[in-house]
């Protein structure tokens, strides 16, 4: 399940990532981090069946959490299924269908915004 961690500035020089593996045991992949002096955004990619309590450990830390069920959303009034999003797609998100419509794999999204930049409808943006 994939997770979009909201860290204040207050917290983000603690090991949080660190304490939670350590609690919880679960292996978290970090798909996209930001982390500044207004604080920090990830997005994280955890076992579905241990997001119960890697939720609980990081909001007992402090932490925001939200569950990105679609991390990538499209529009599909403006979608011309033109393909730009498959060719800039580092994780292949996107494939043509055999109708030659554009469909989304959203368990593989890193939110990495490339296919955003690169649509020329403006059919696709981030989910937060």
């Amino acid at each position: 399940m994939k997770m979009l961690l909201h860290f204040n500035p207050q917290i983000i020089k603690k090991p949080l990532i660190a304490e939670v593996v350590l609690e919880t045991g679960v292996l978290v992949n970090i798909n996209k981090a930001t982390i500044d002096t207004a604080g920090g955004k990830l997005i994280i990619n955890v076992p579905d069946k241990d997001a119960k309590k890697v939720i609980k450990s990081f909001k007992s830390r402090g932490v925001d959490v939200v569950t990105l069920e679609k991390p990538i959303i499209m529009i599909d009034e403006e979608c011309v299924h033109c393909g730009a999003c498959i060719s800039v797609c580092p994780t292949n998100v996107f494939k043509y269908e055999a109708d030659g419509s554009v469909s989304v794999d959203y368990k593989e999204c890193i939110q990495c915004g490339a296919c955003i930049t690169a649509c020329p409808h403006n059919a696709l943006k981030l989910s937060e």
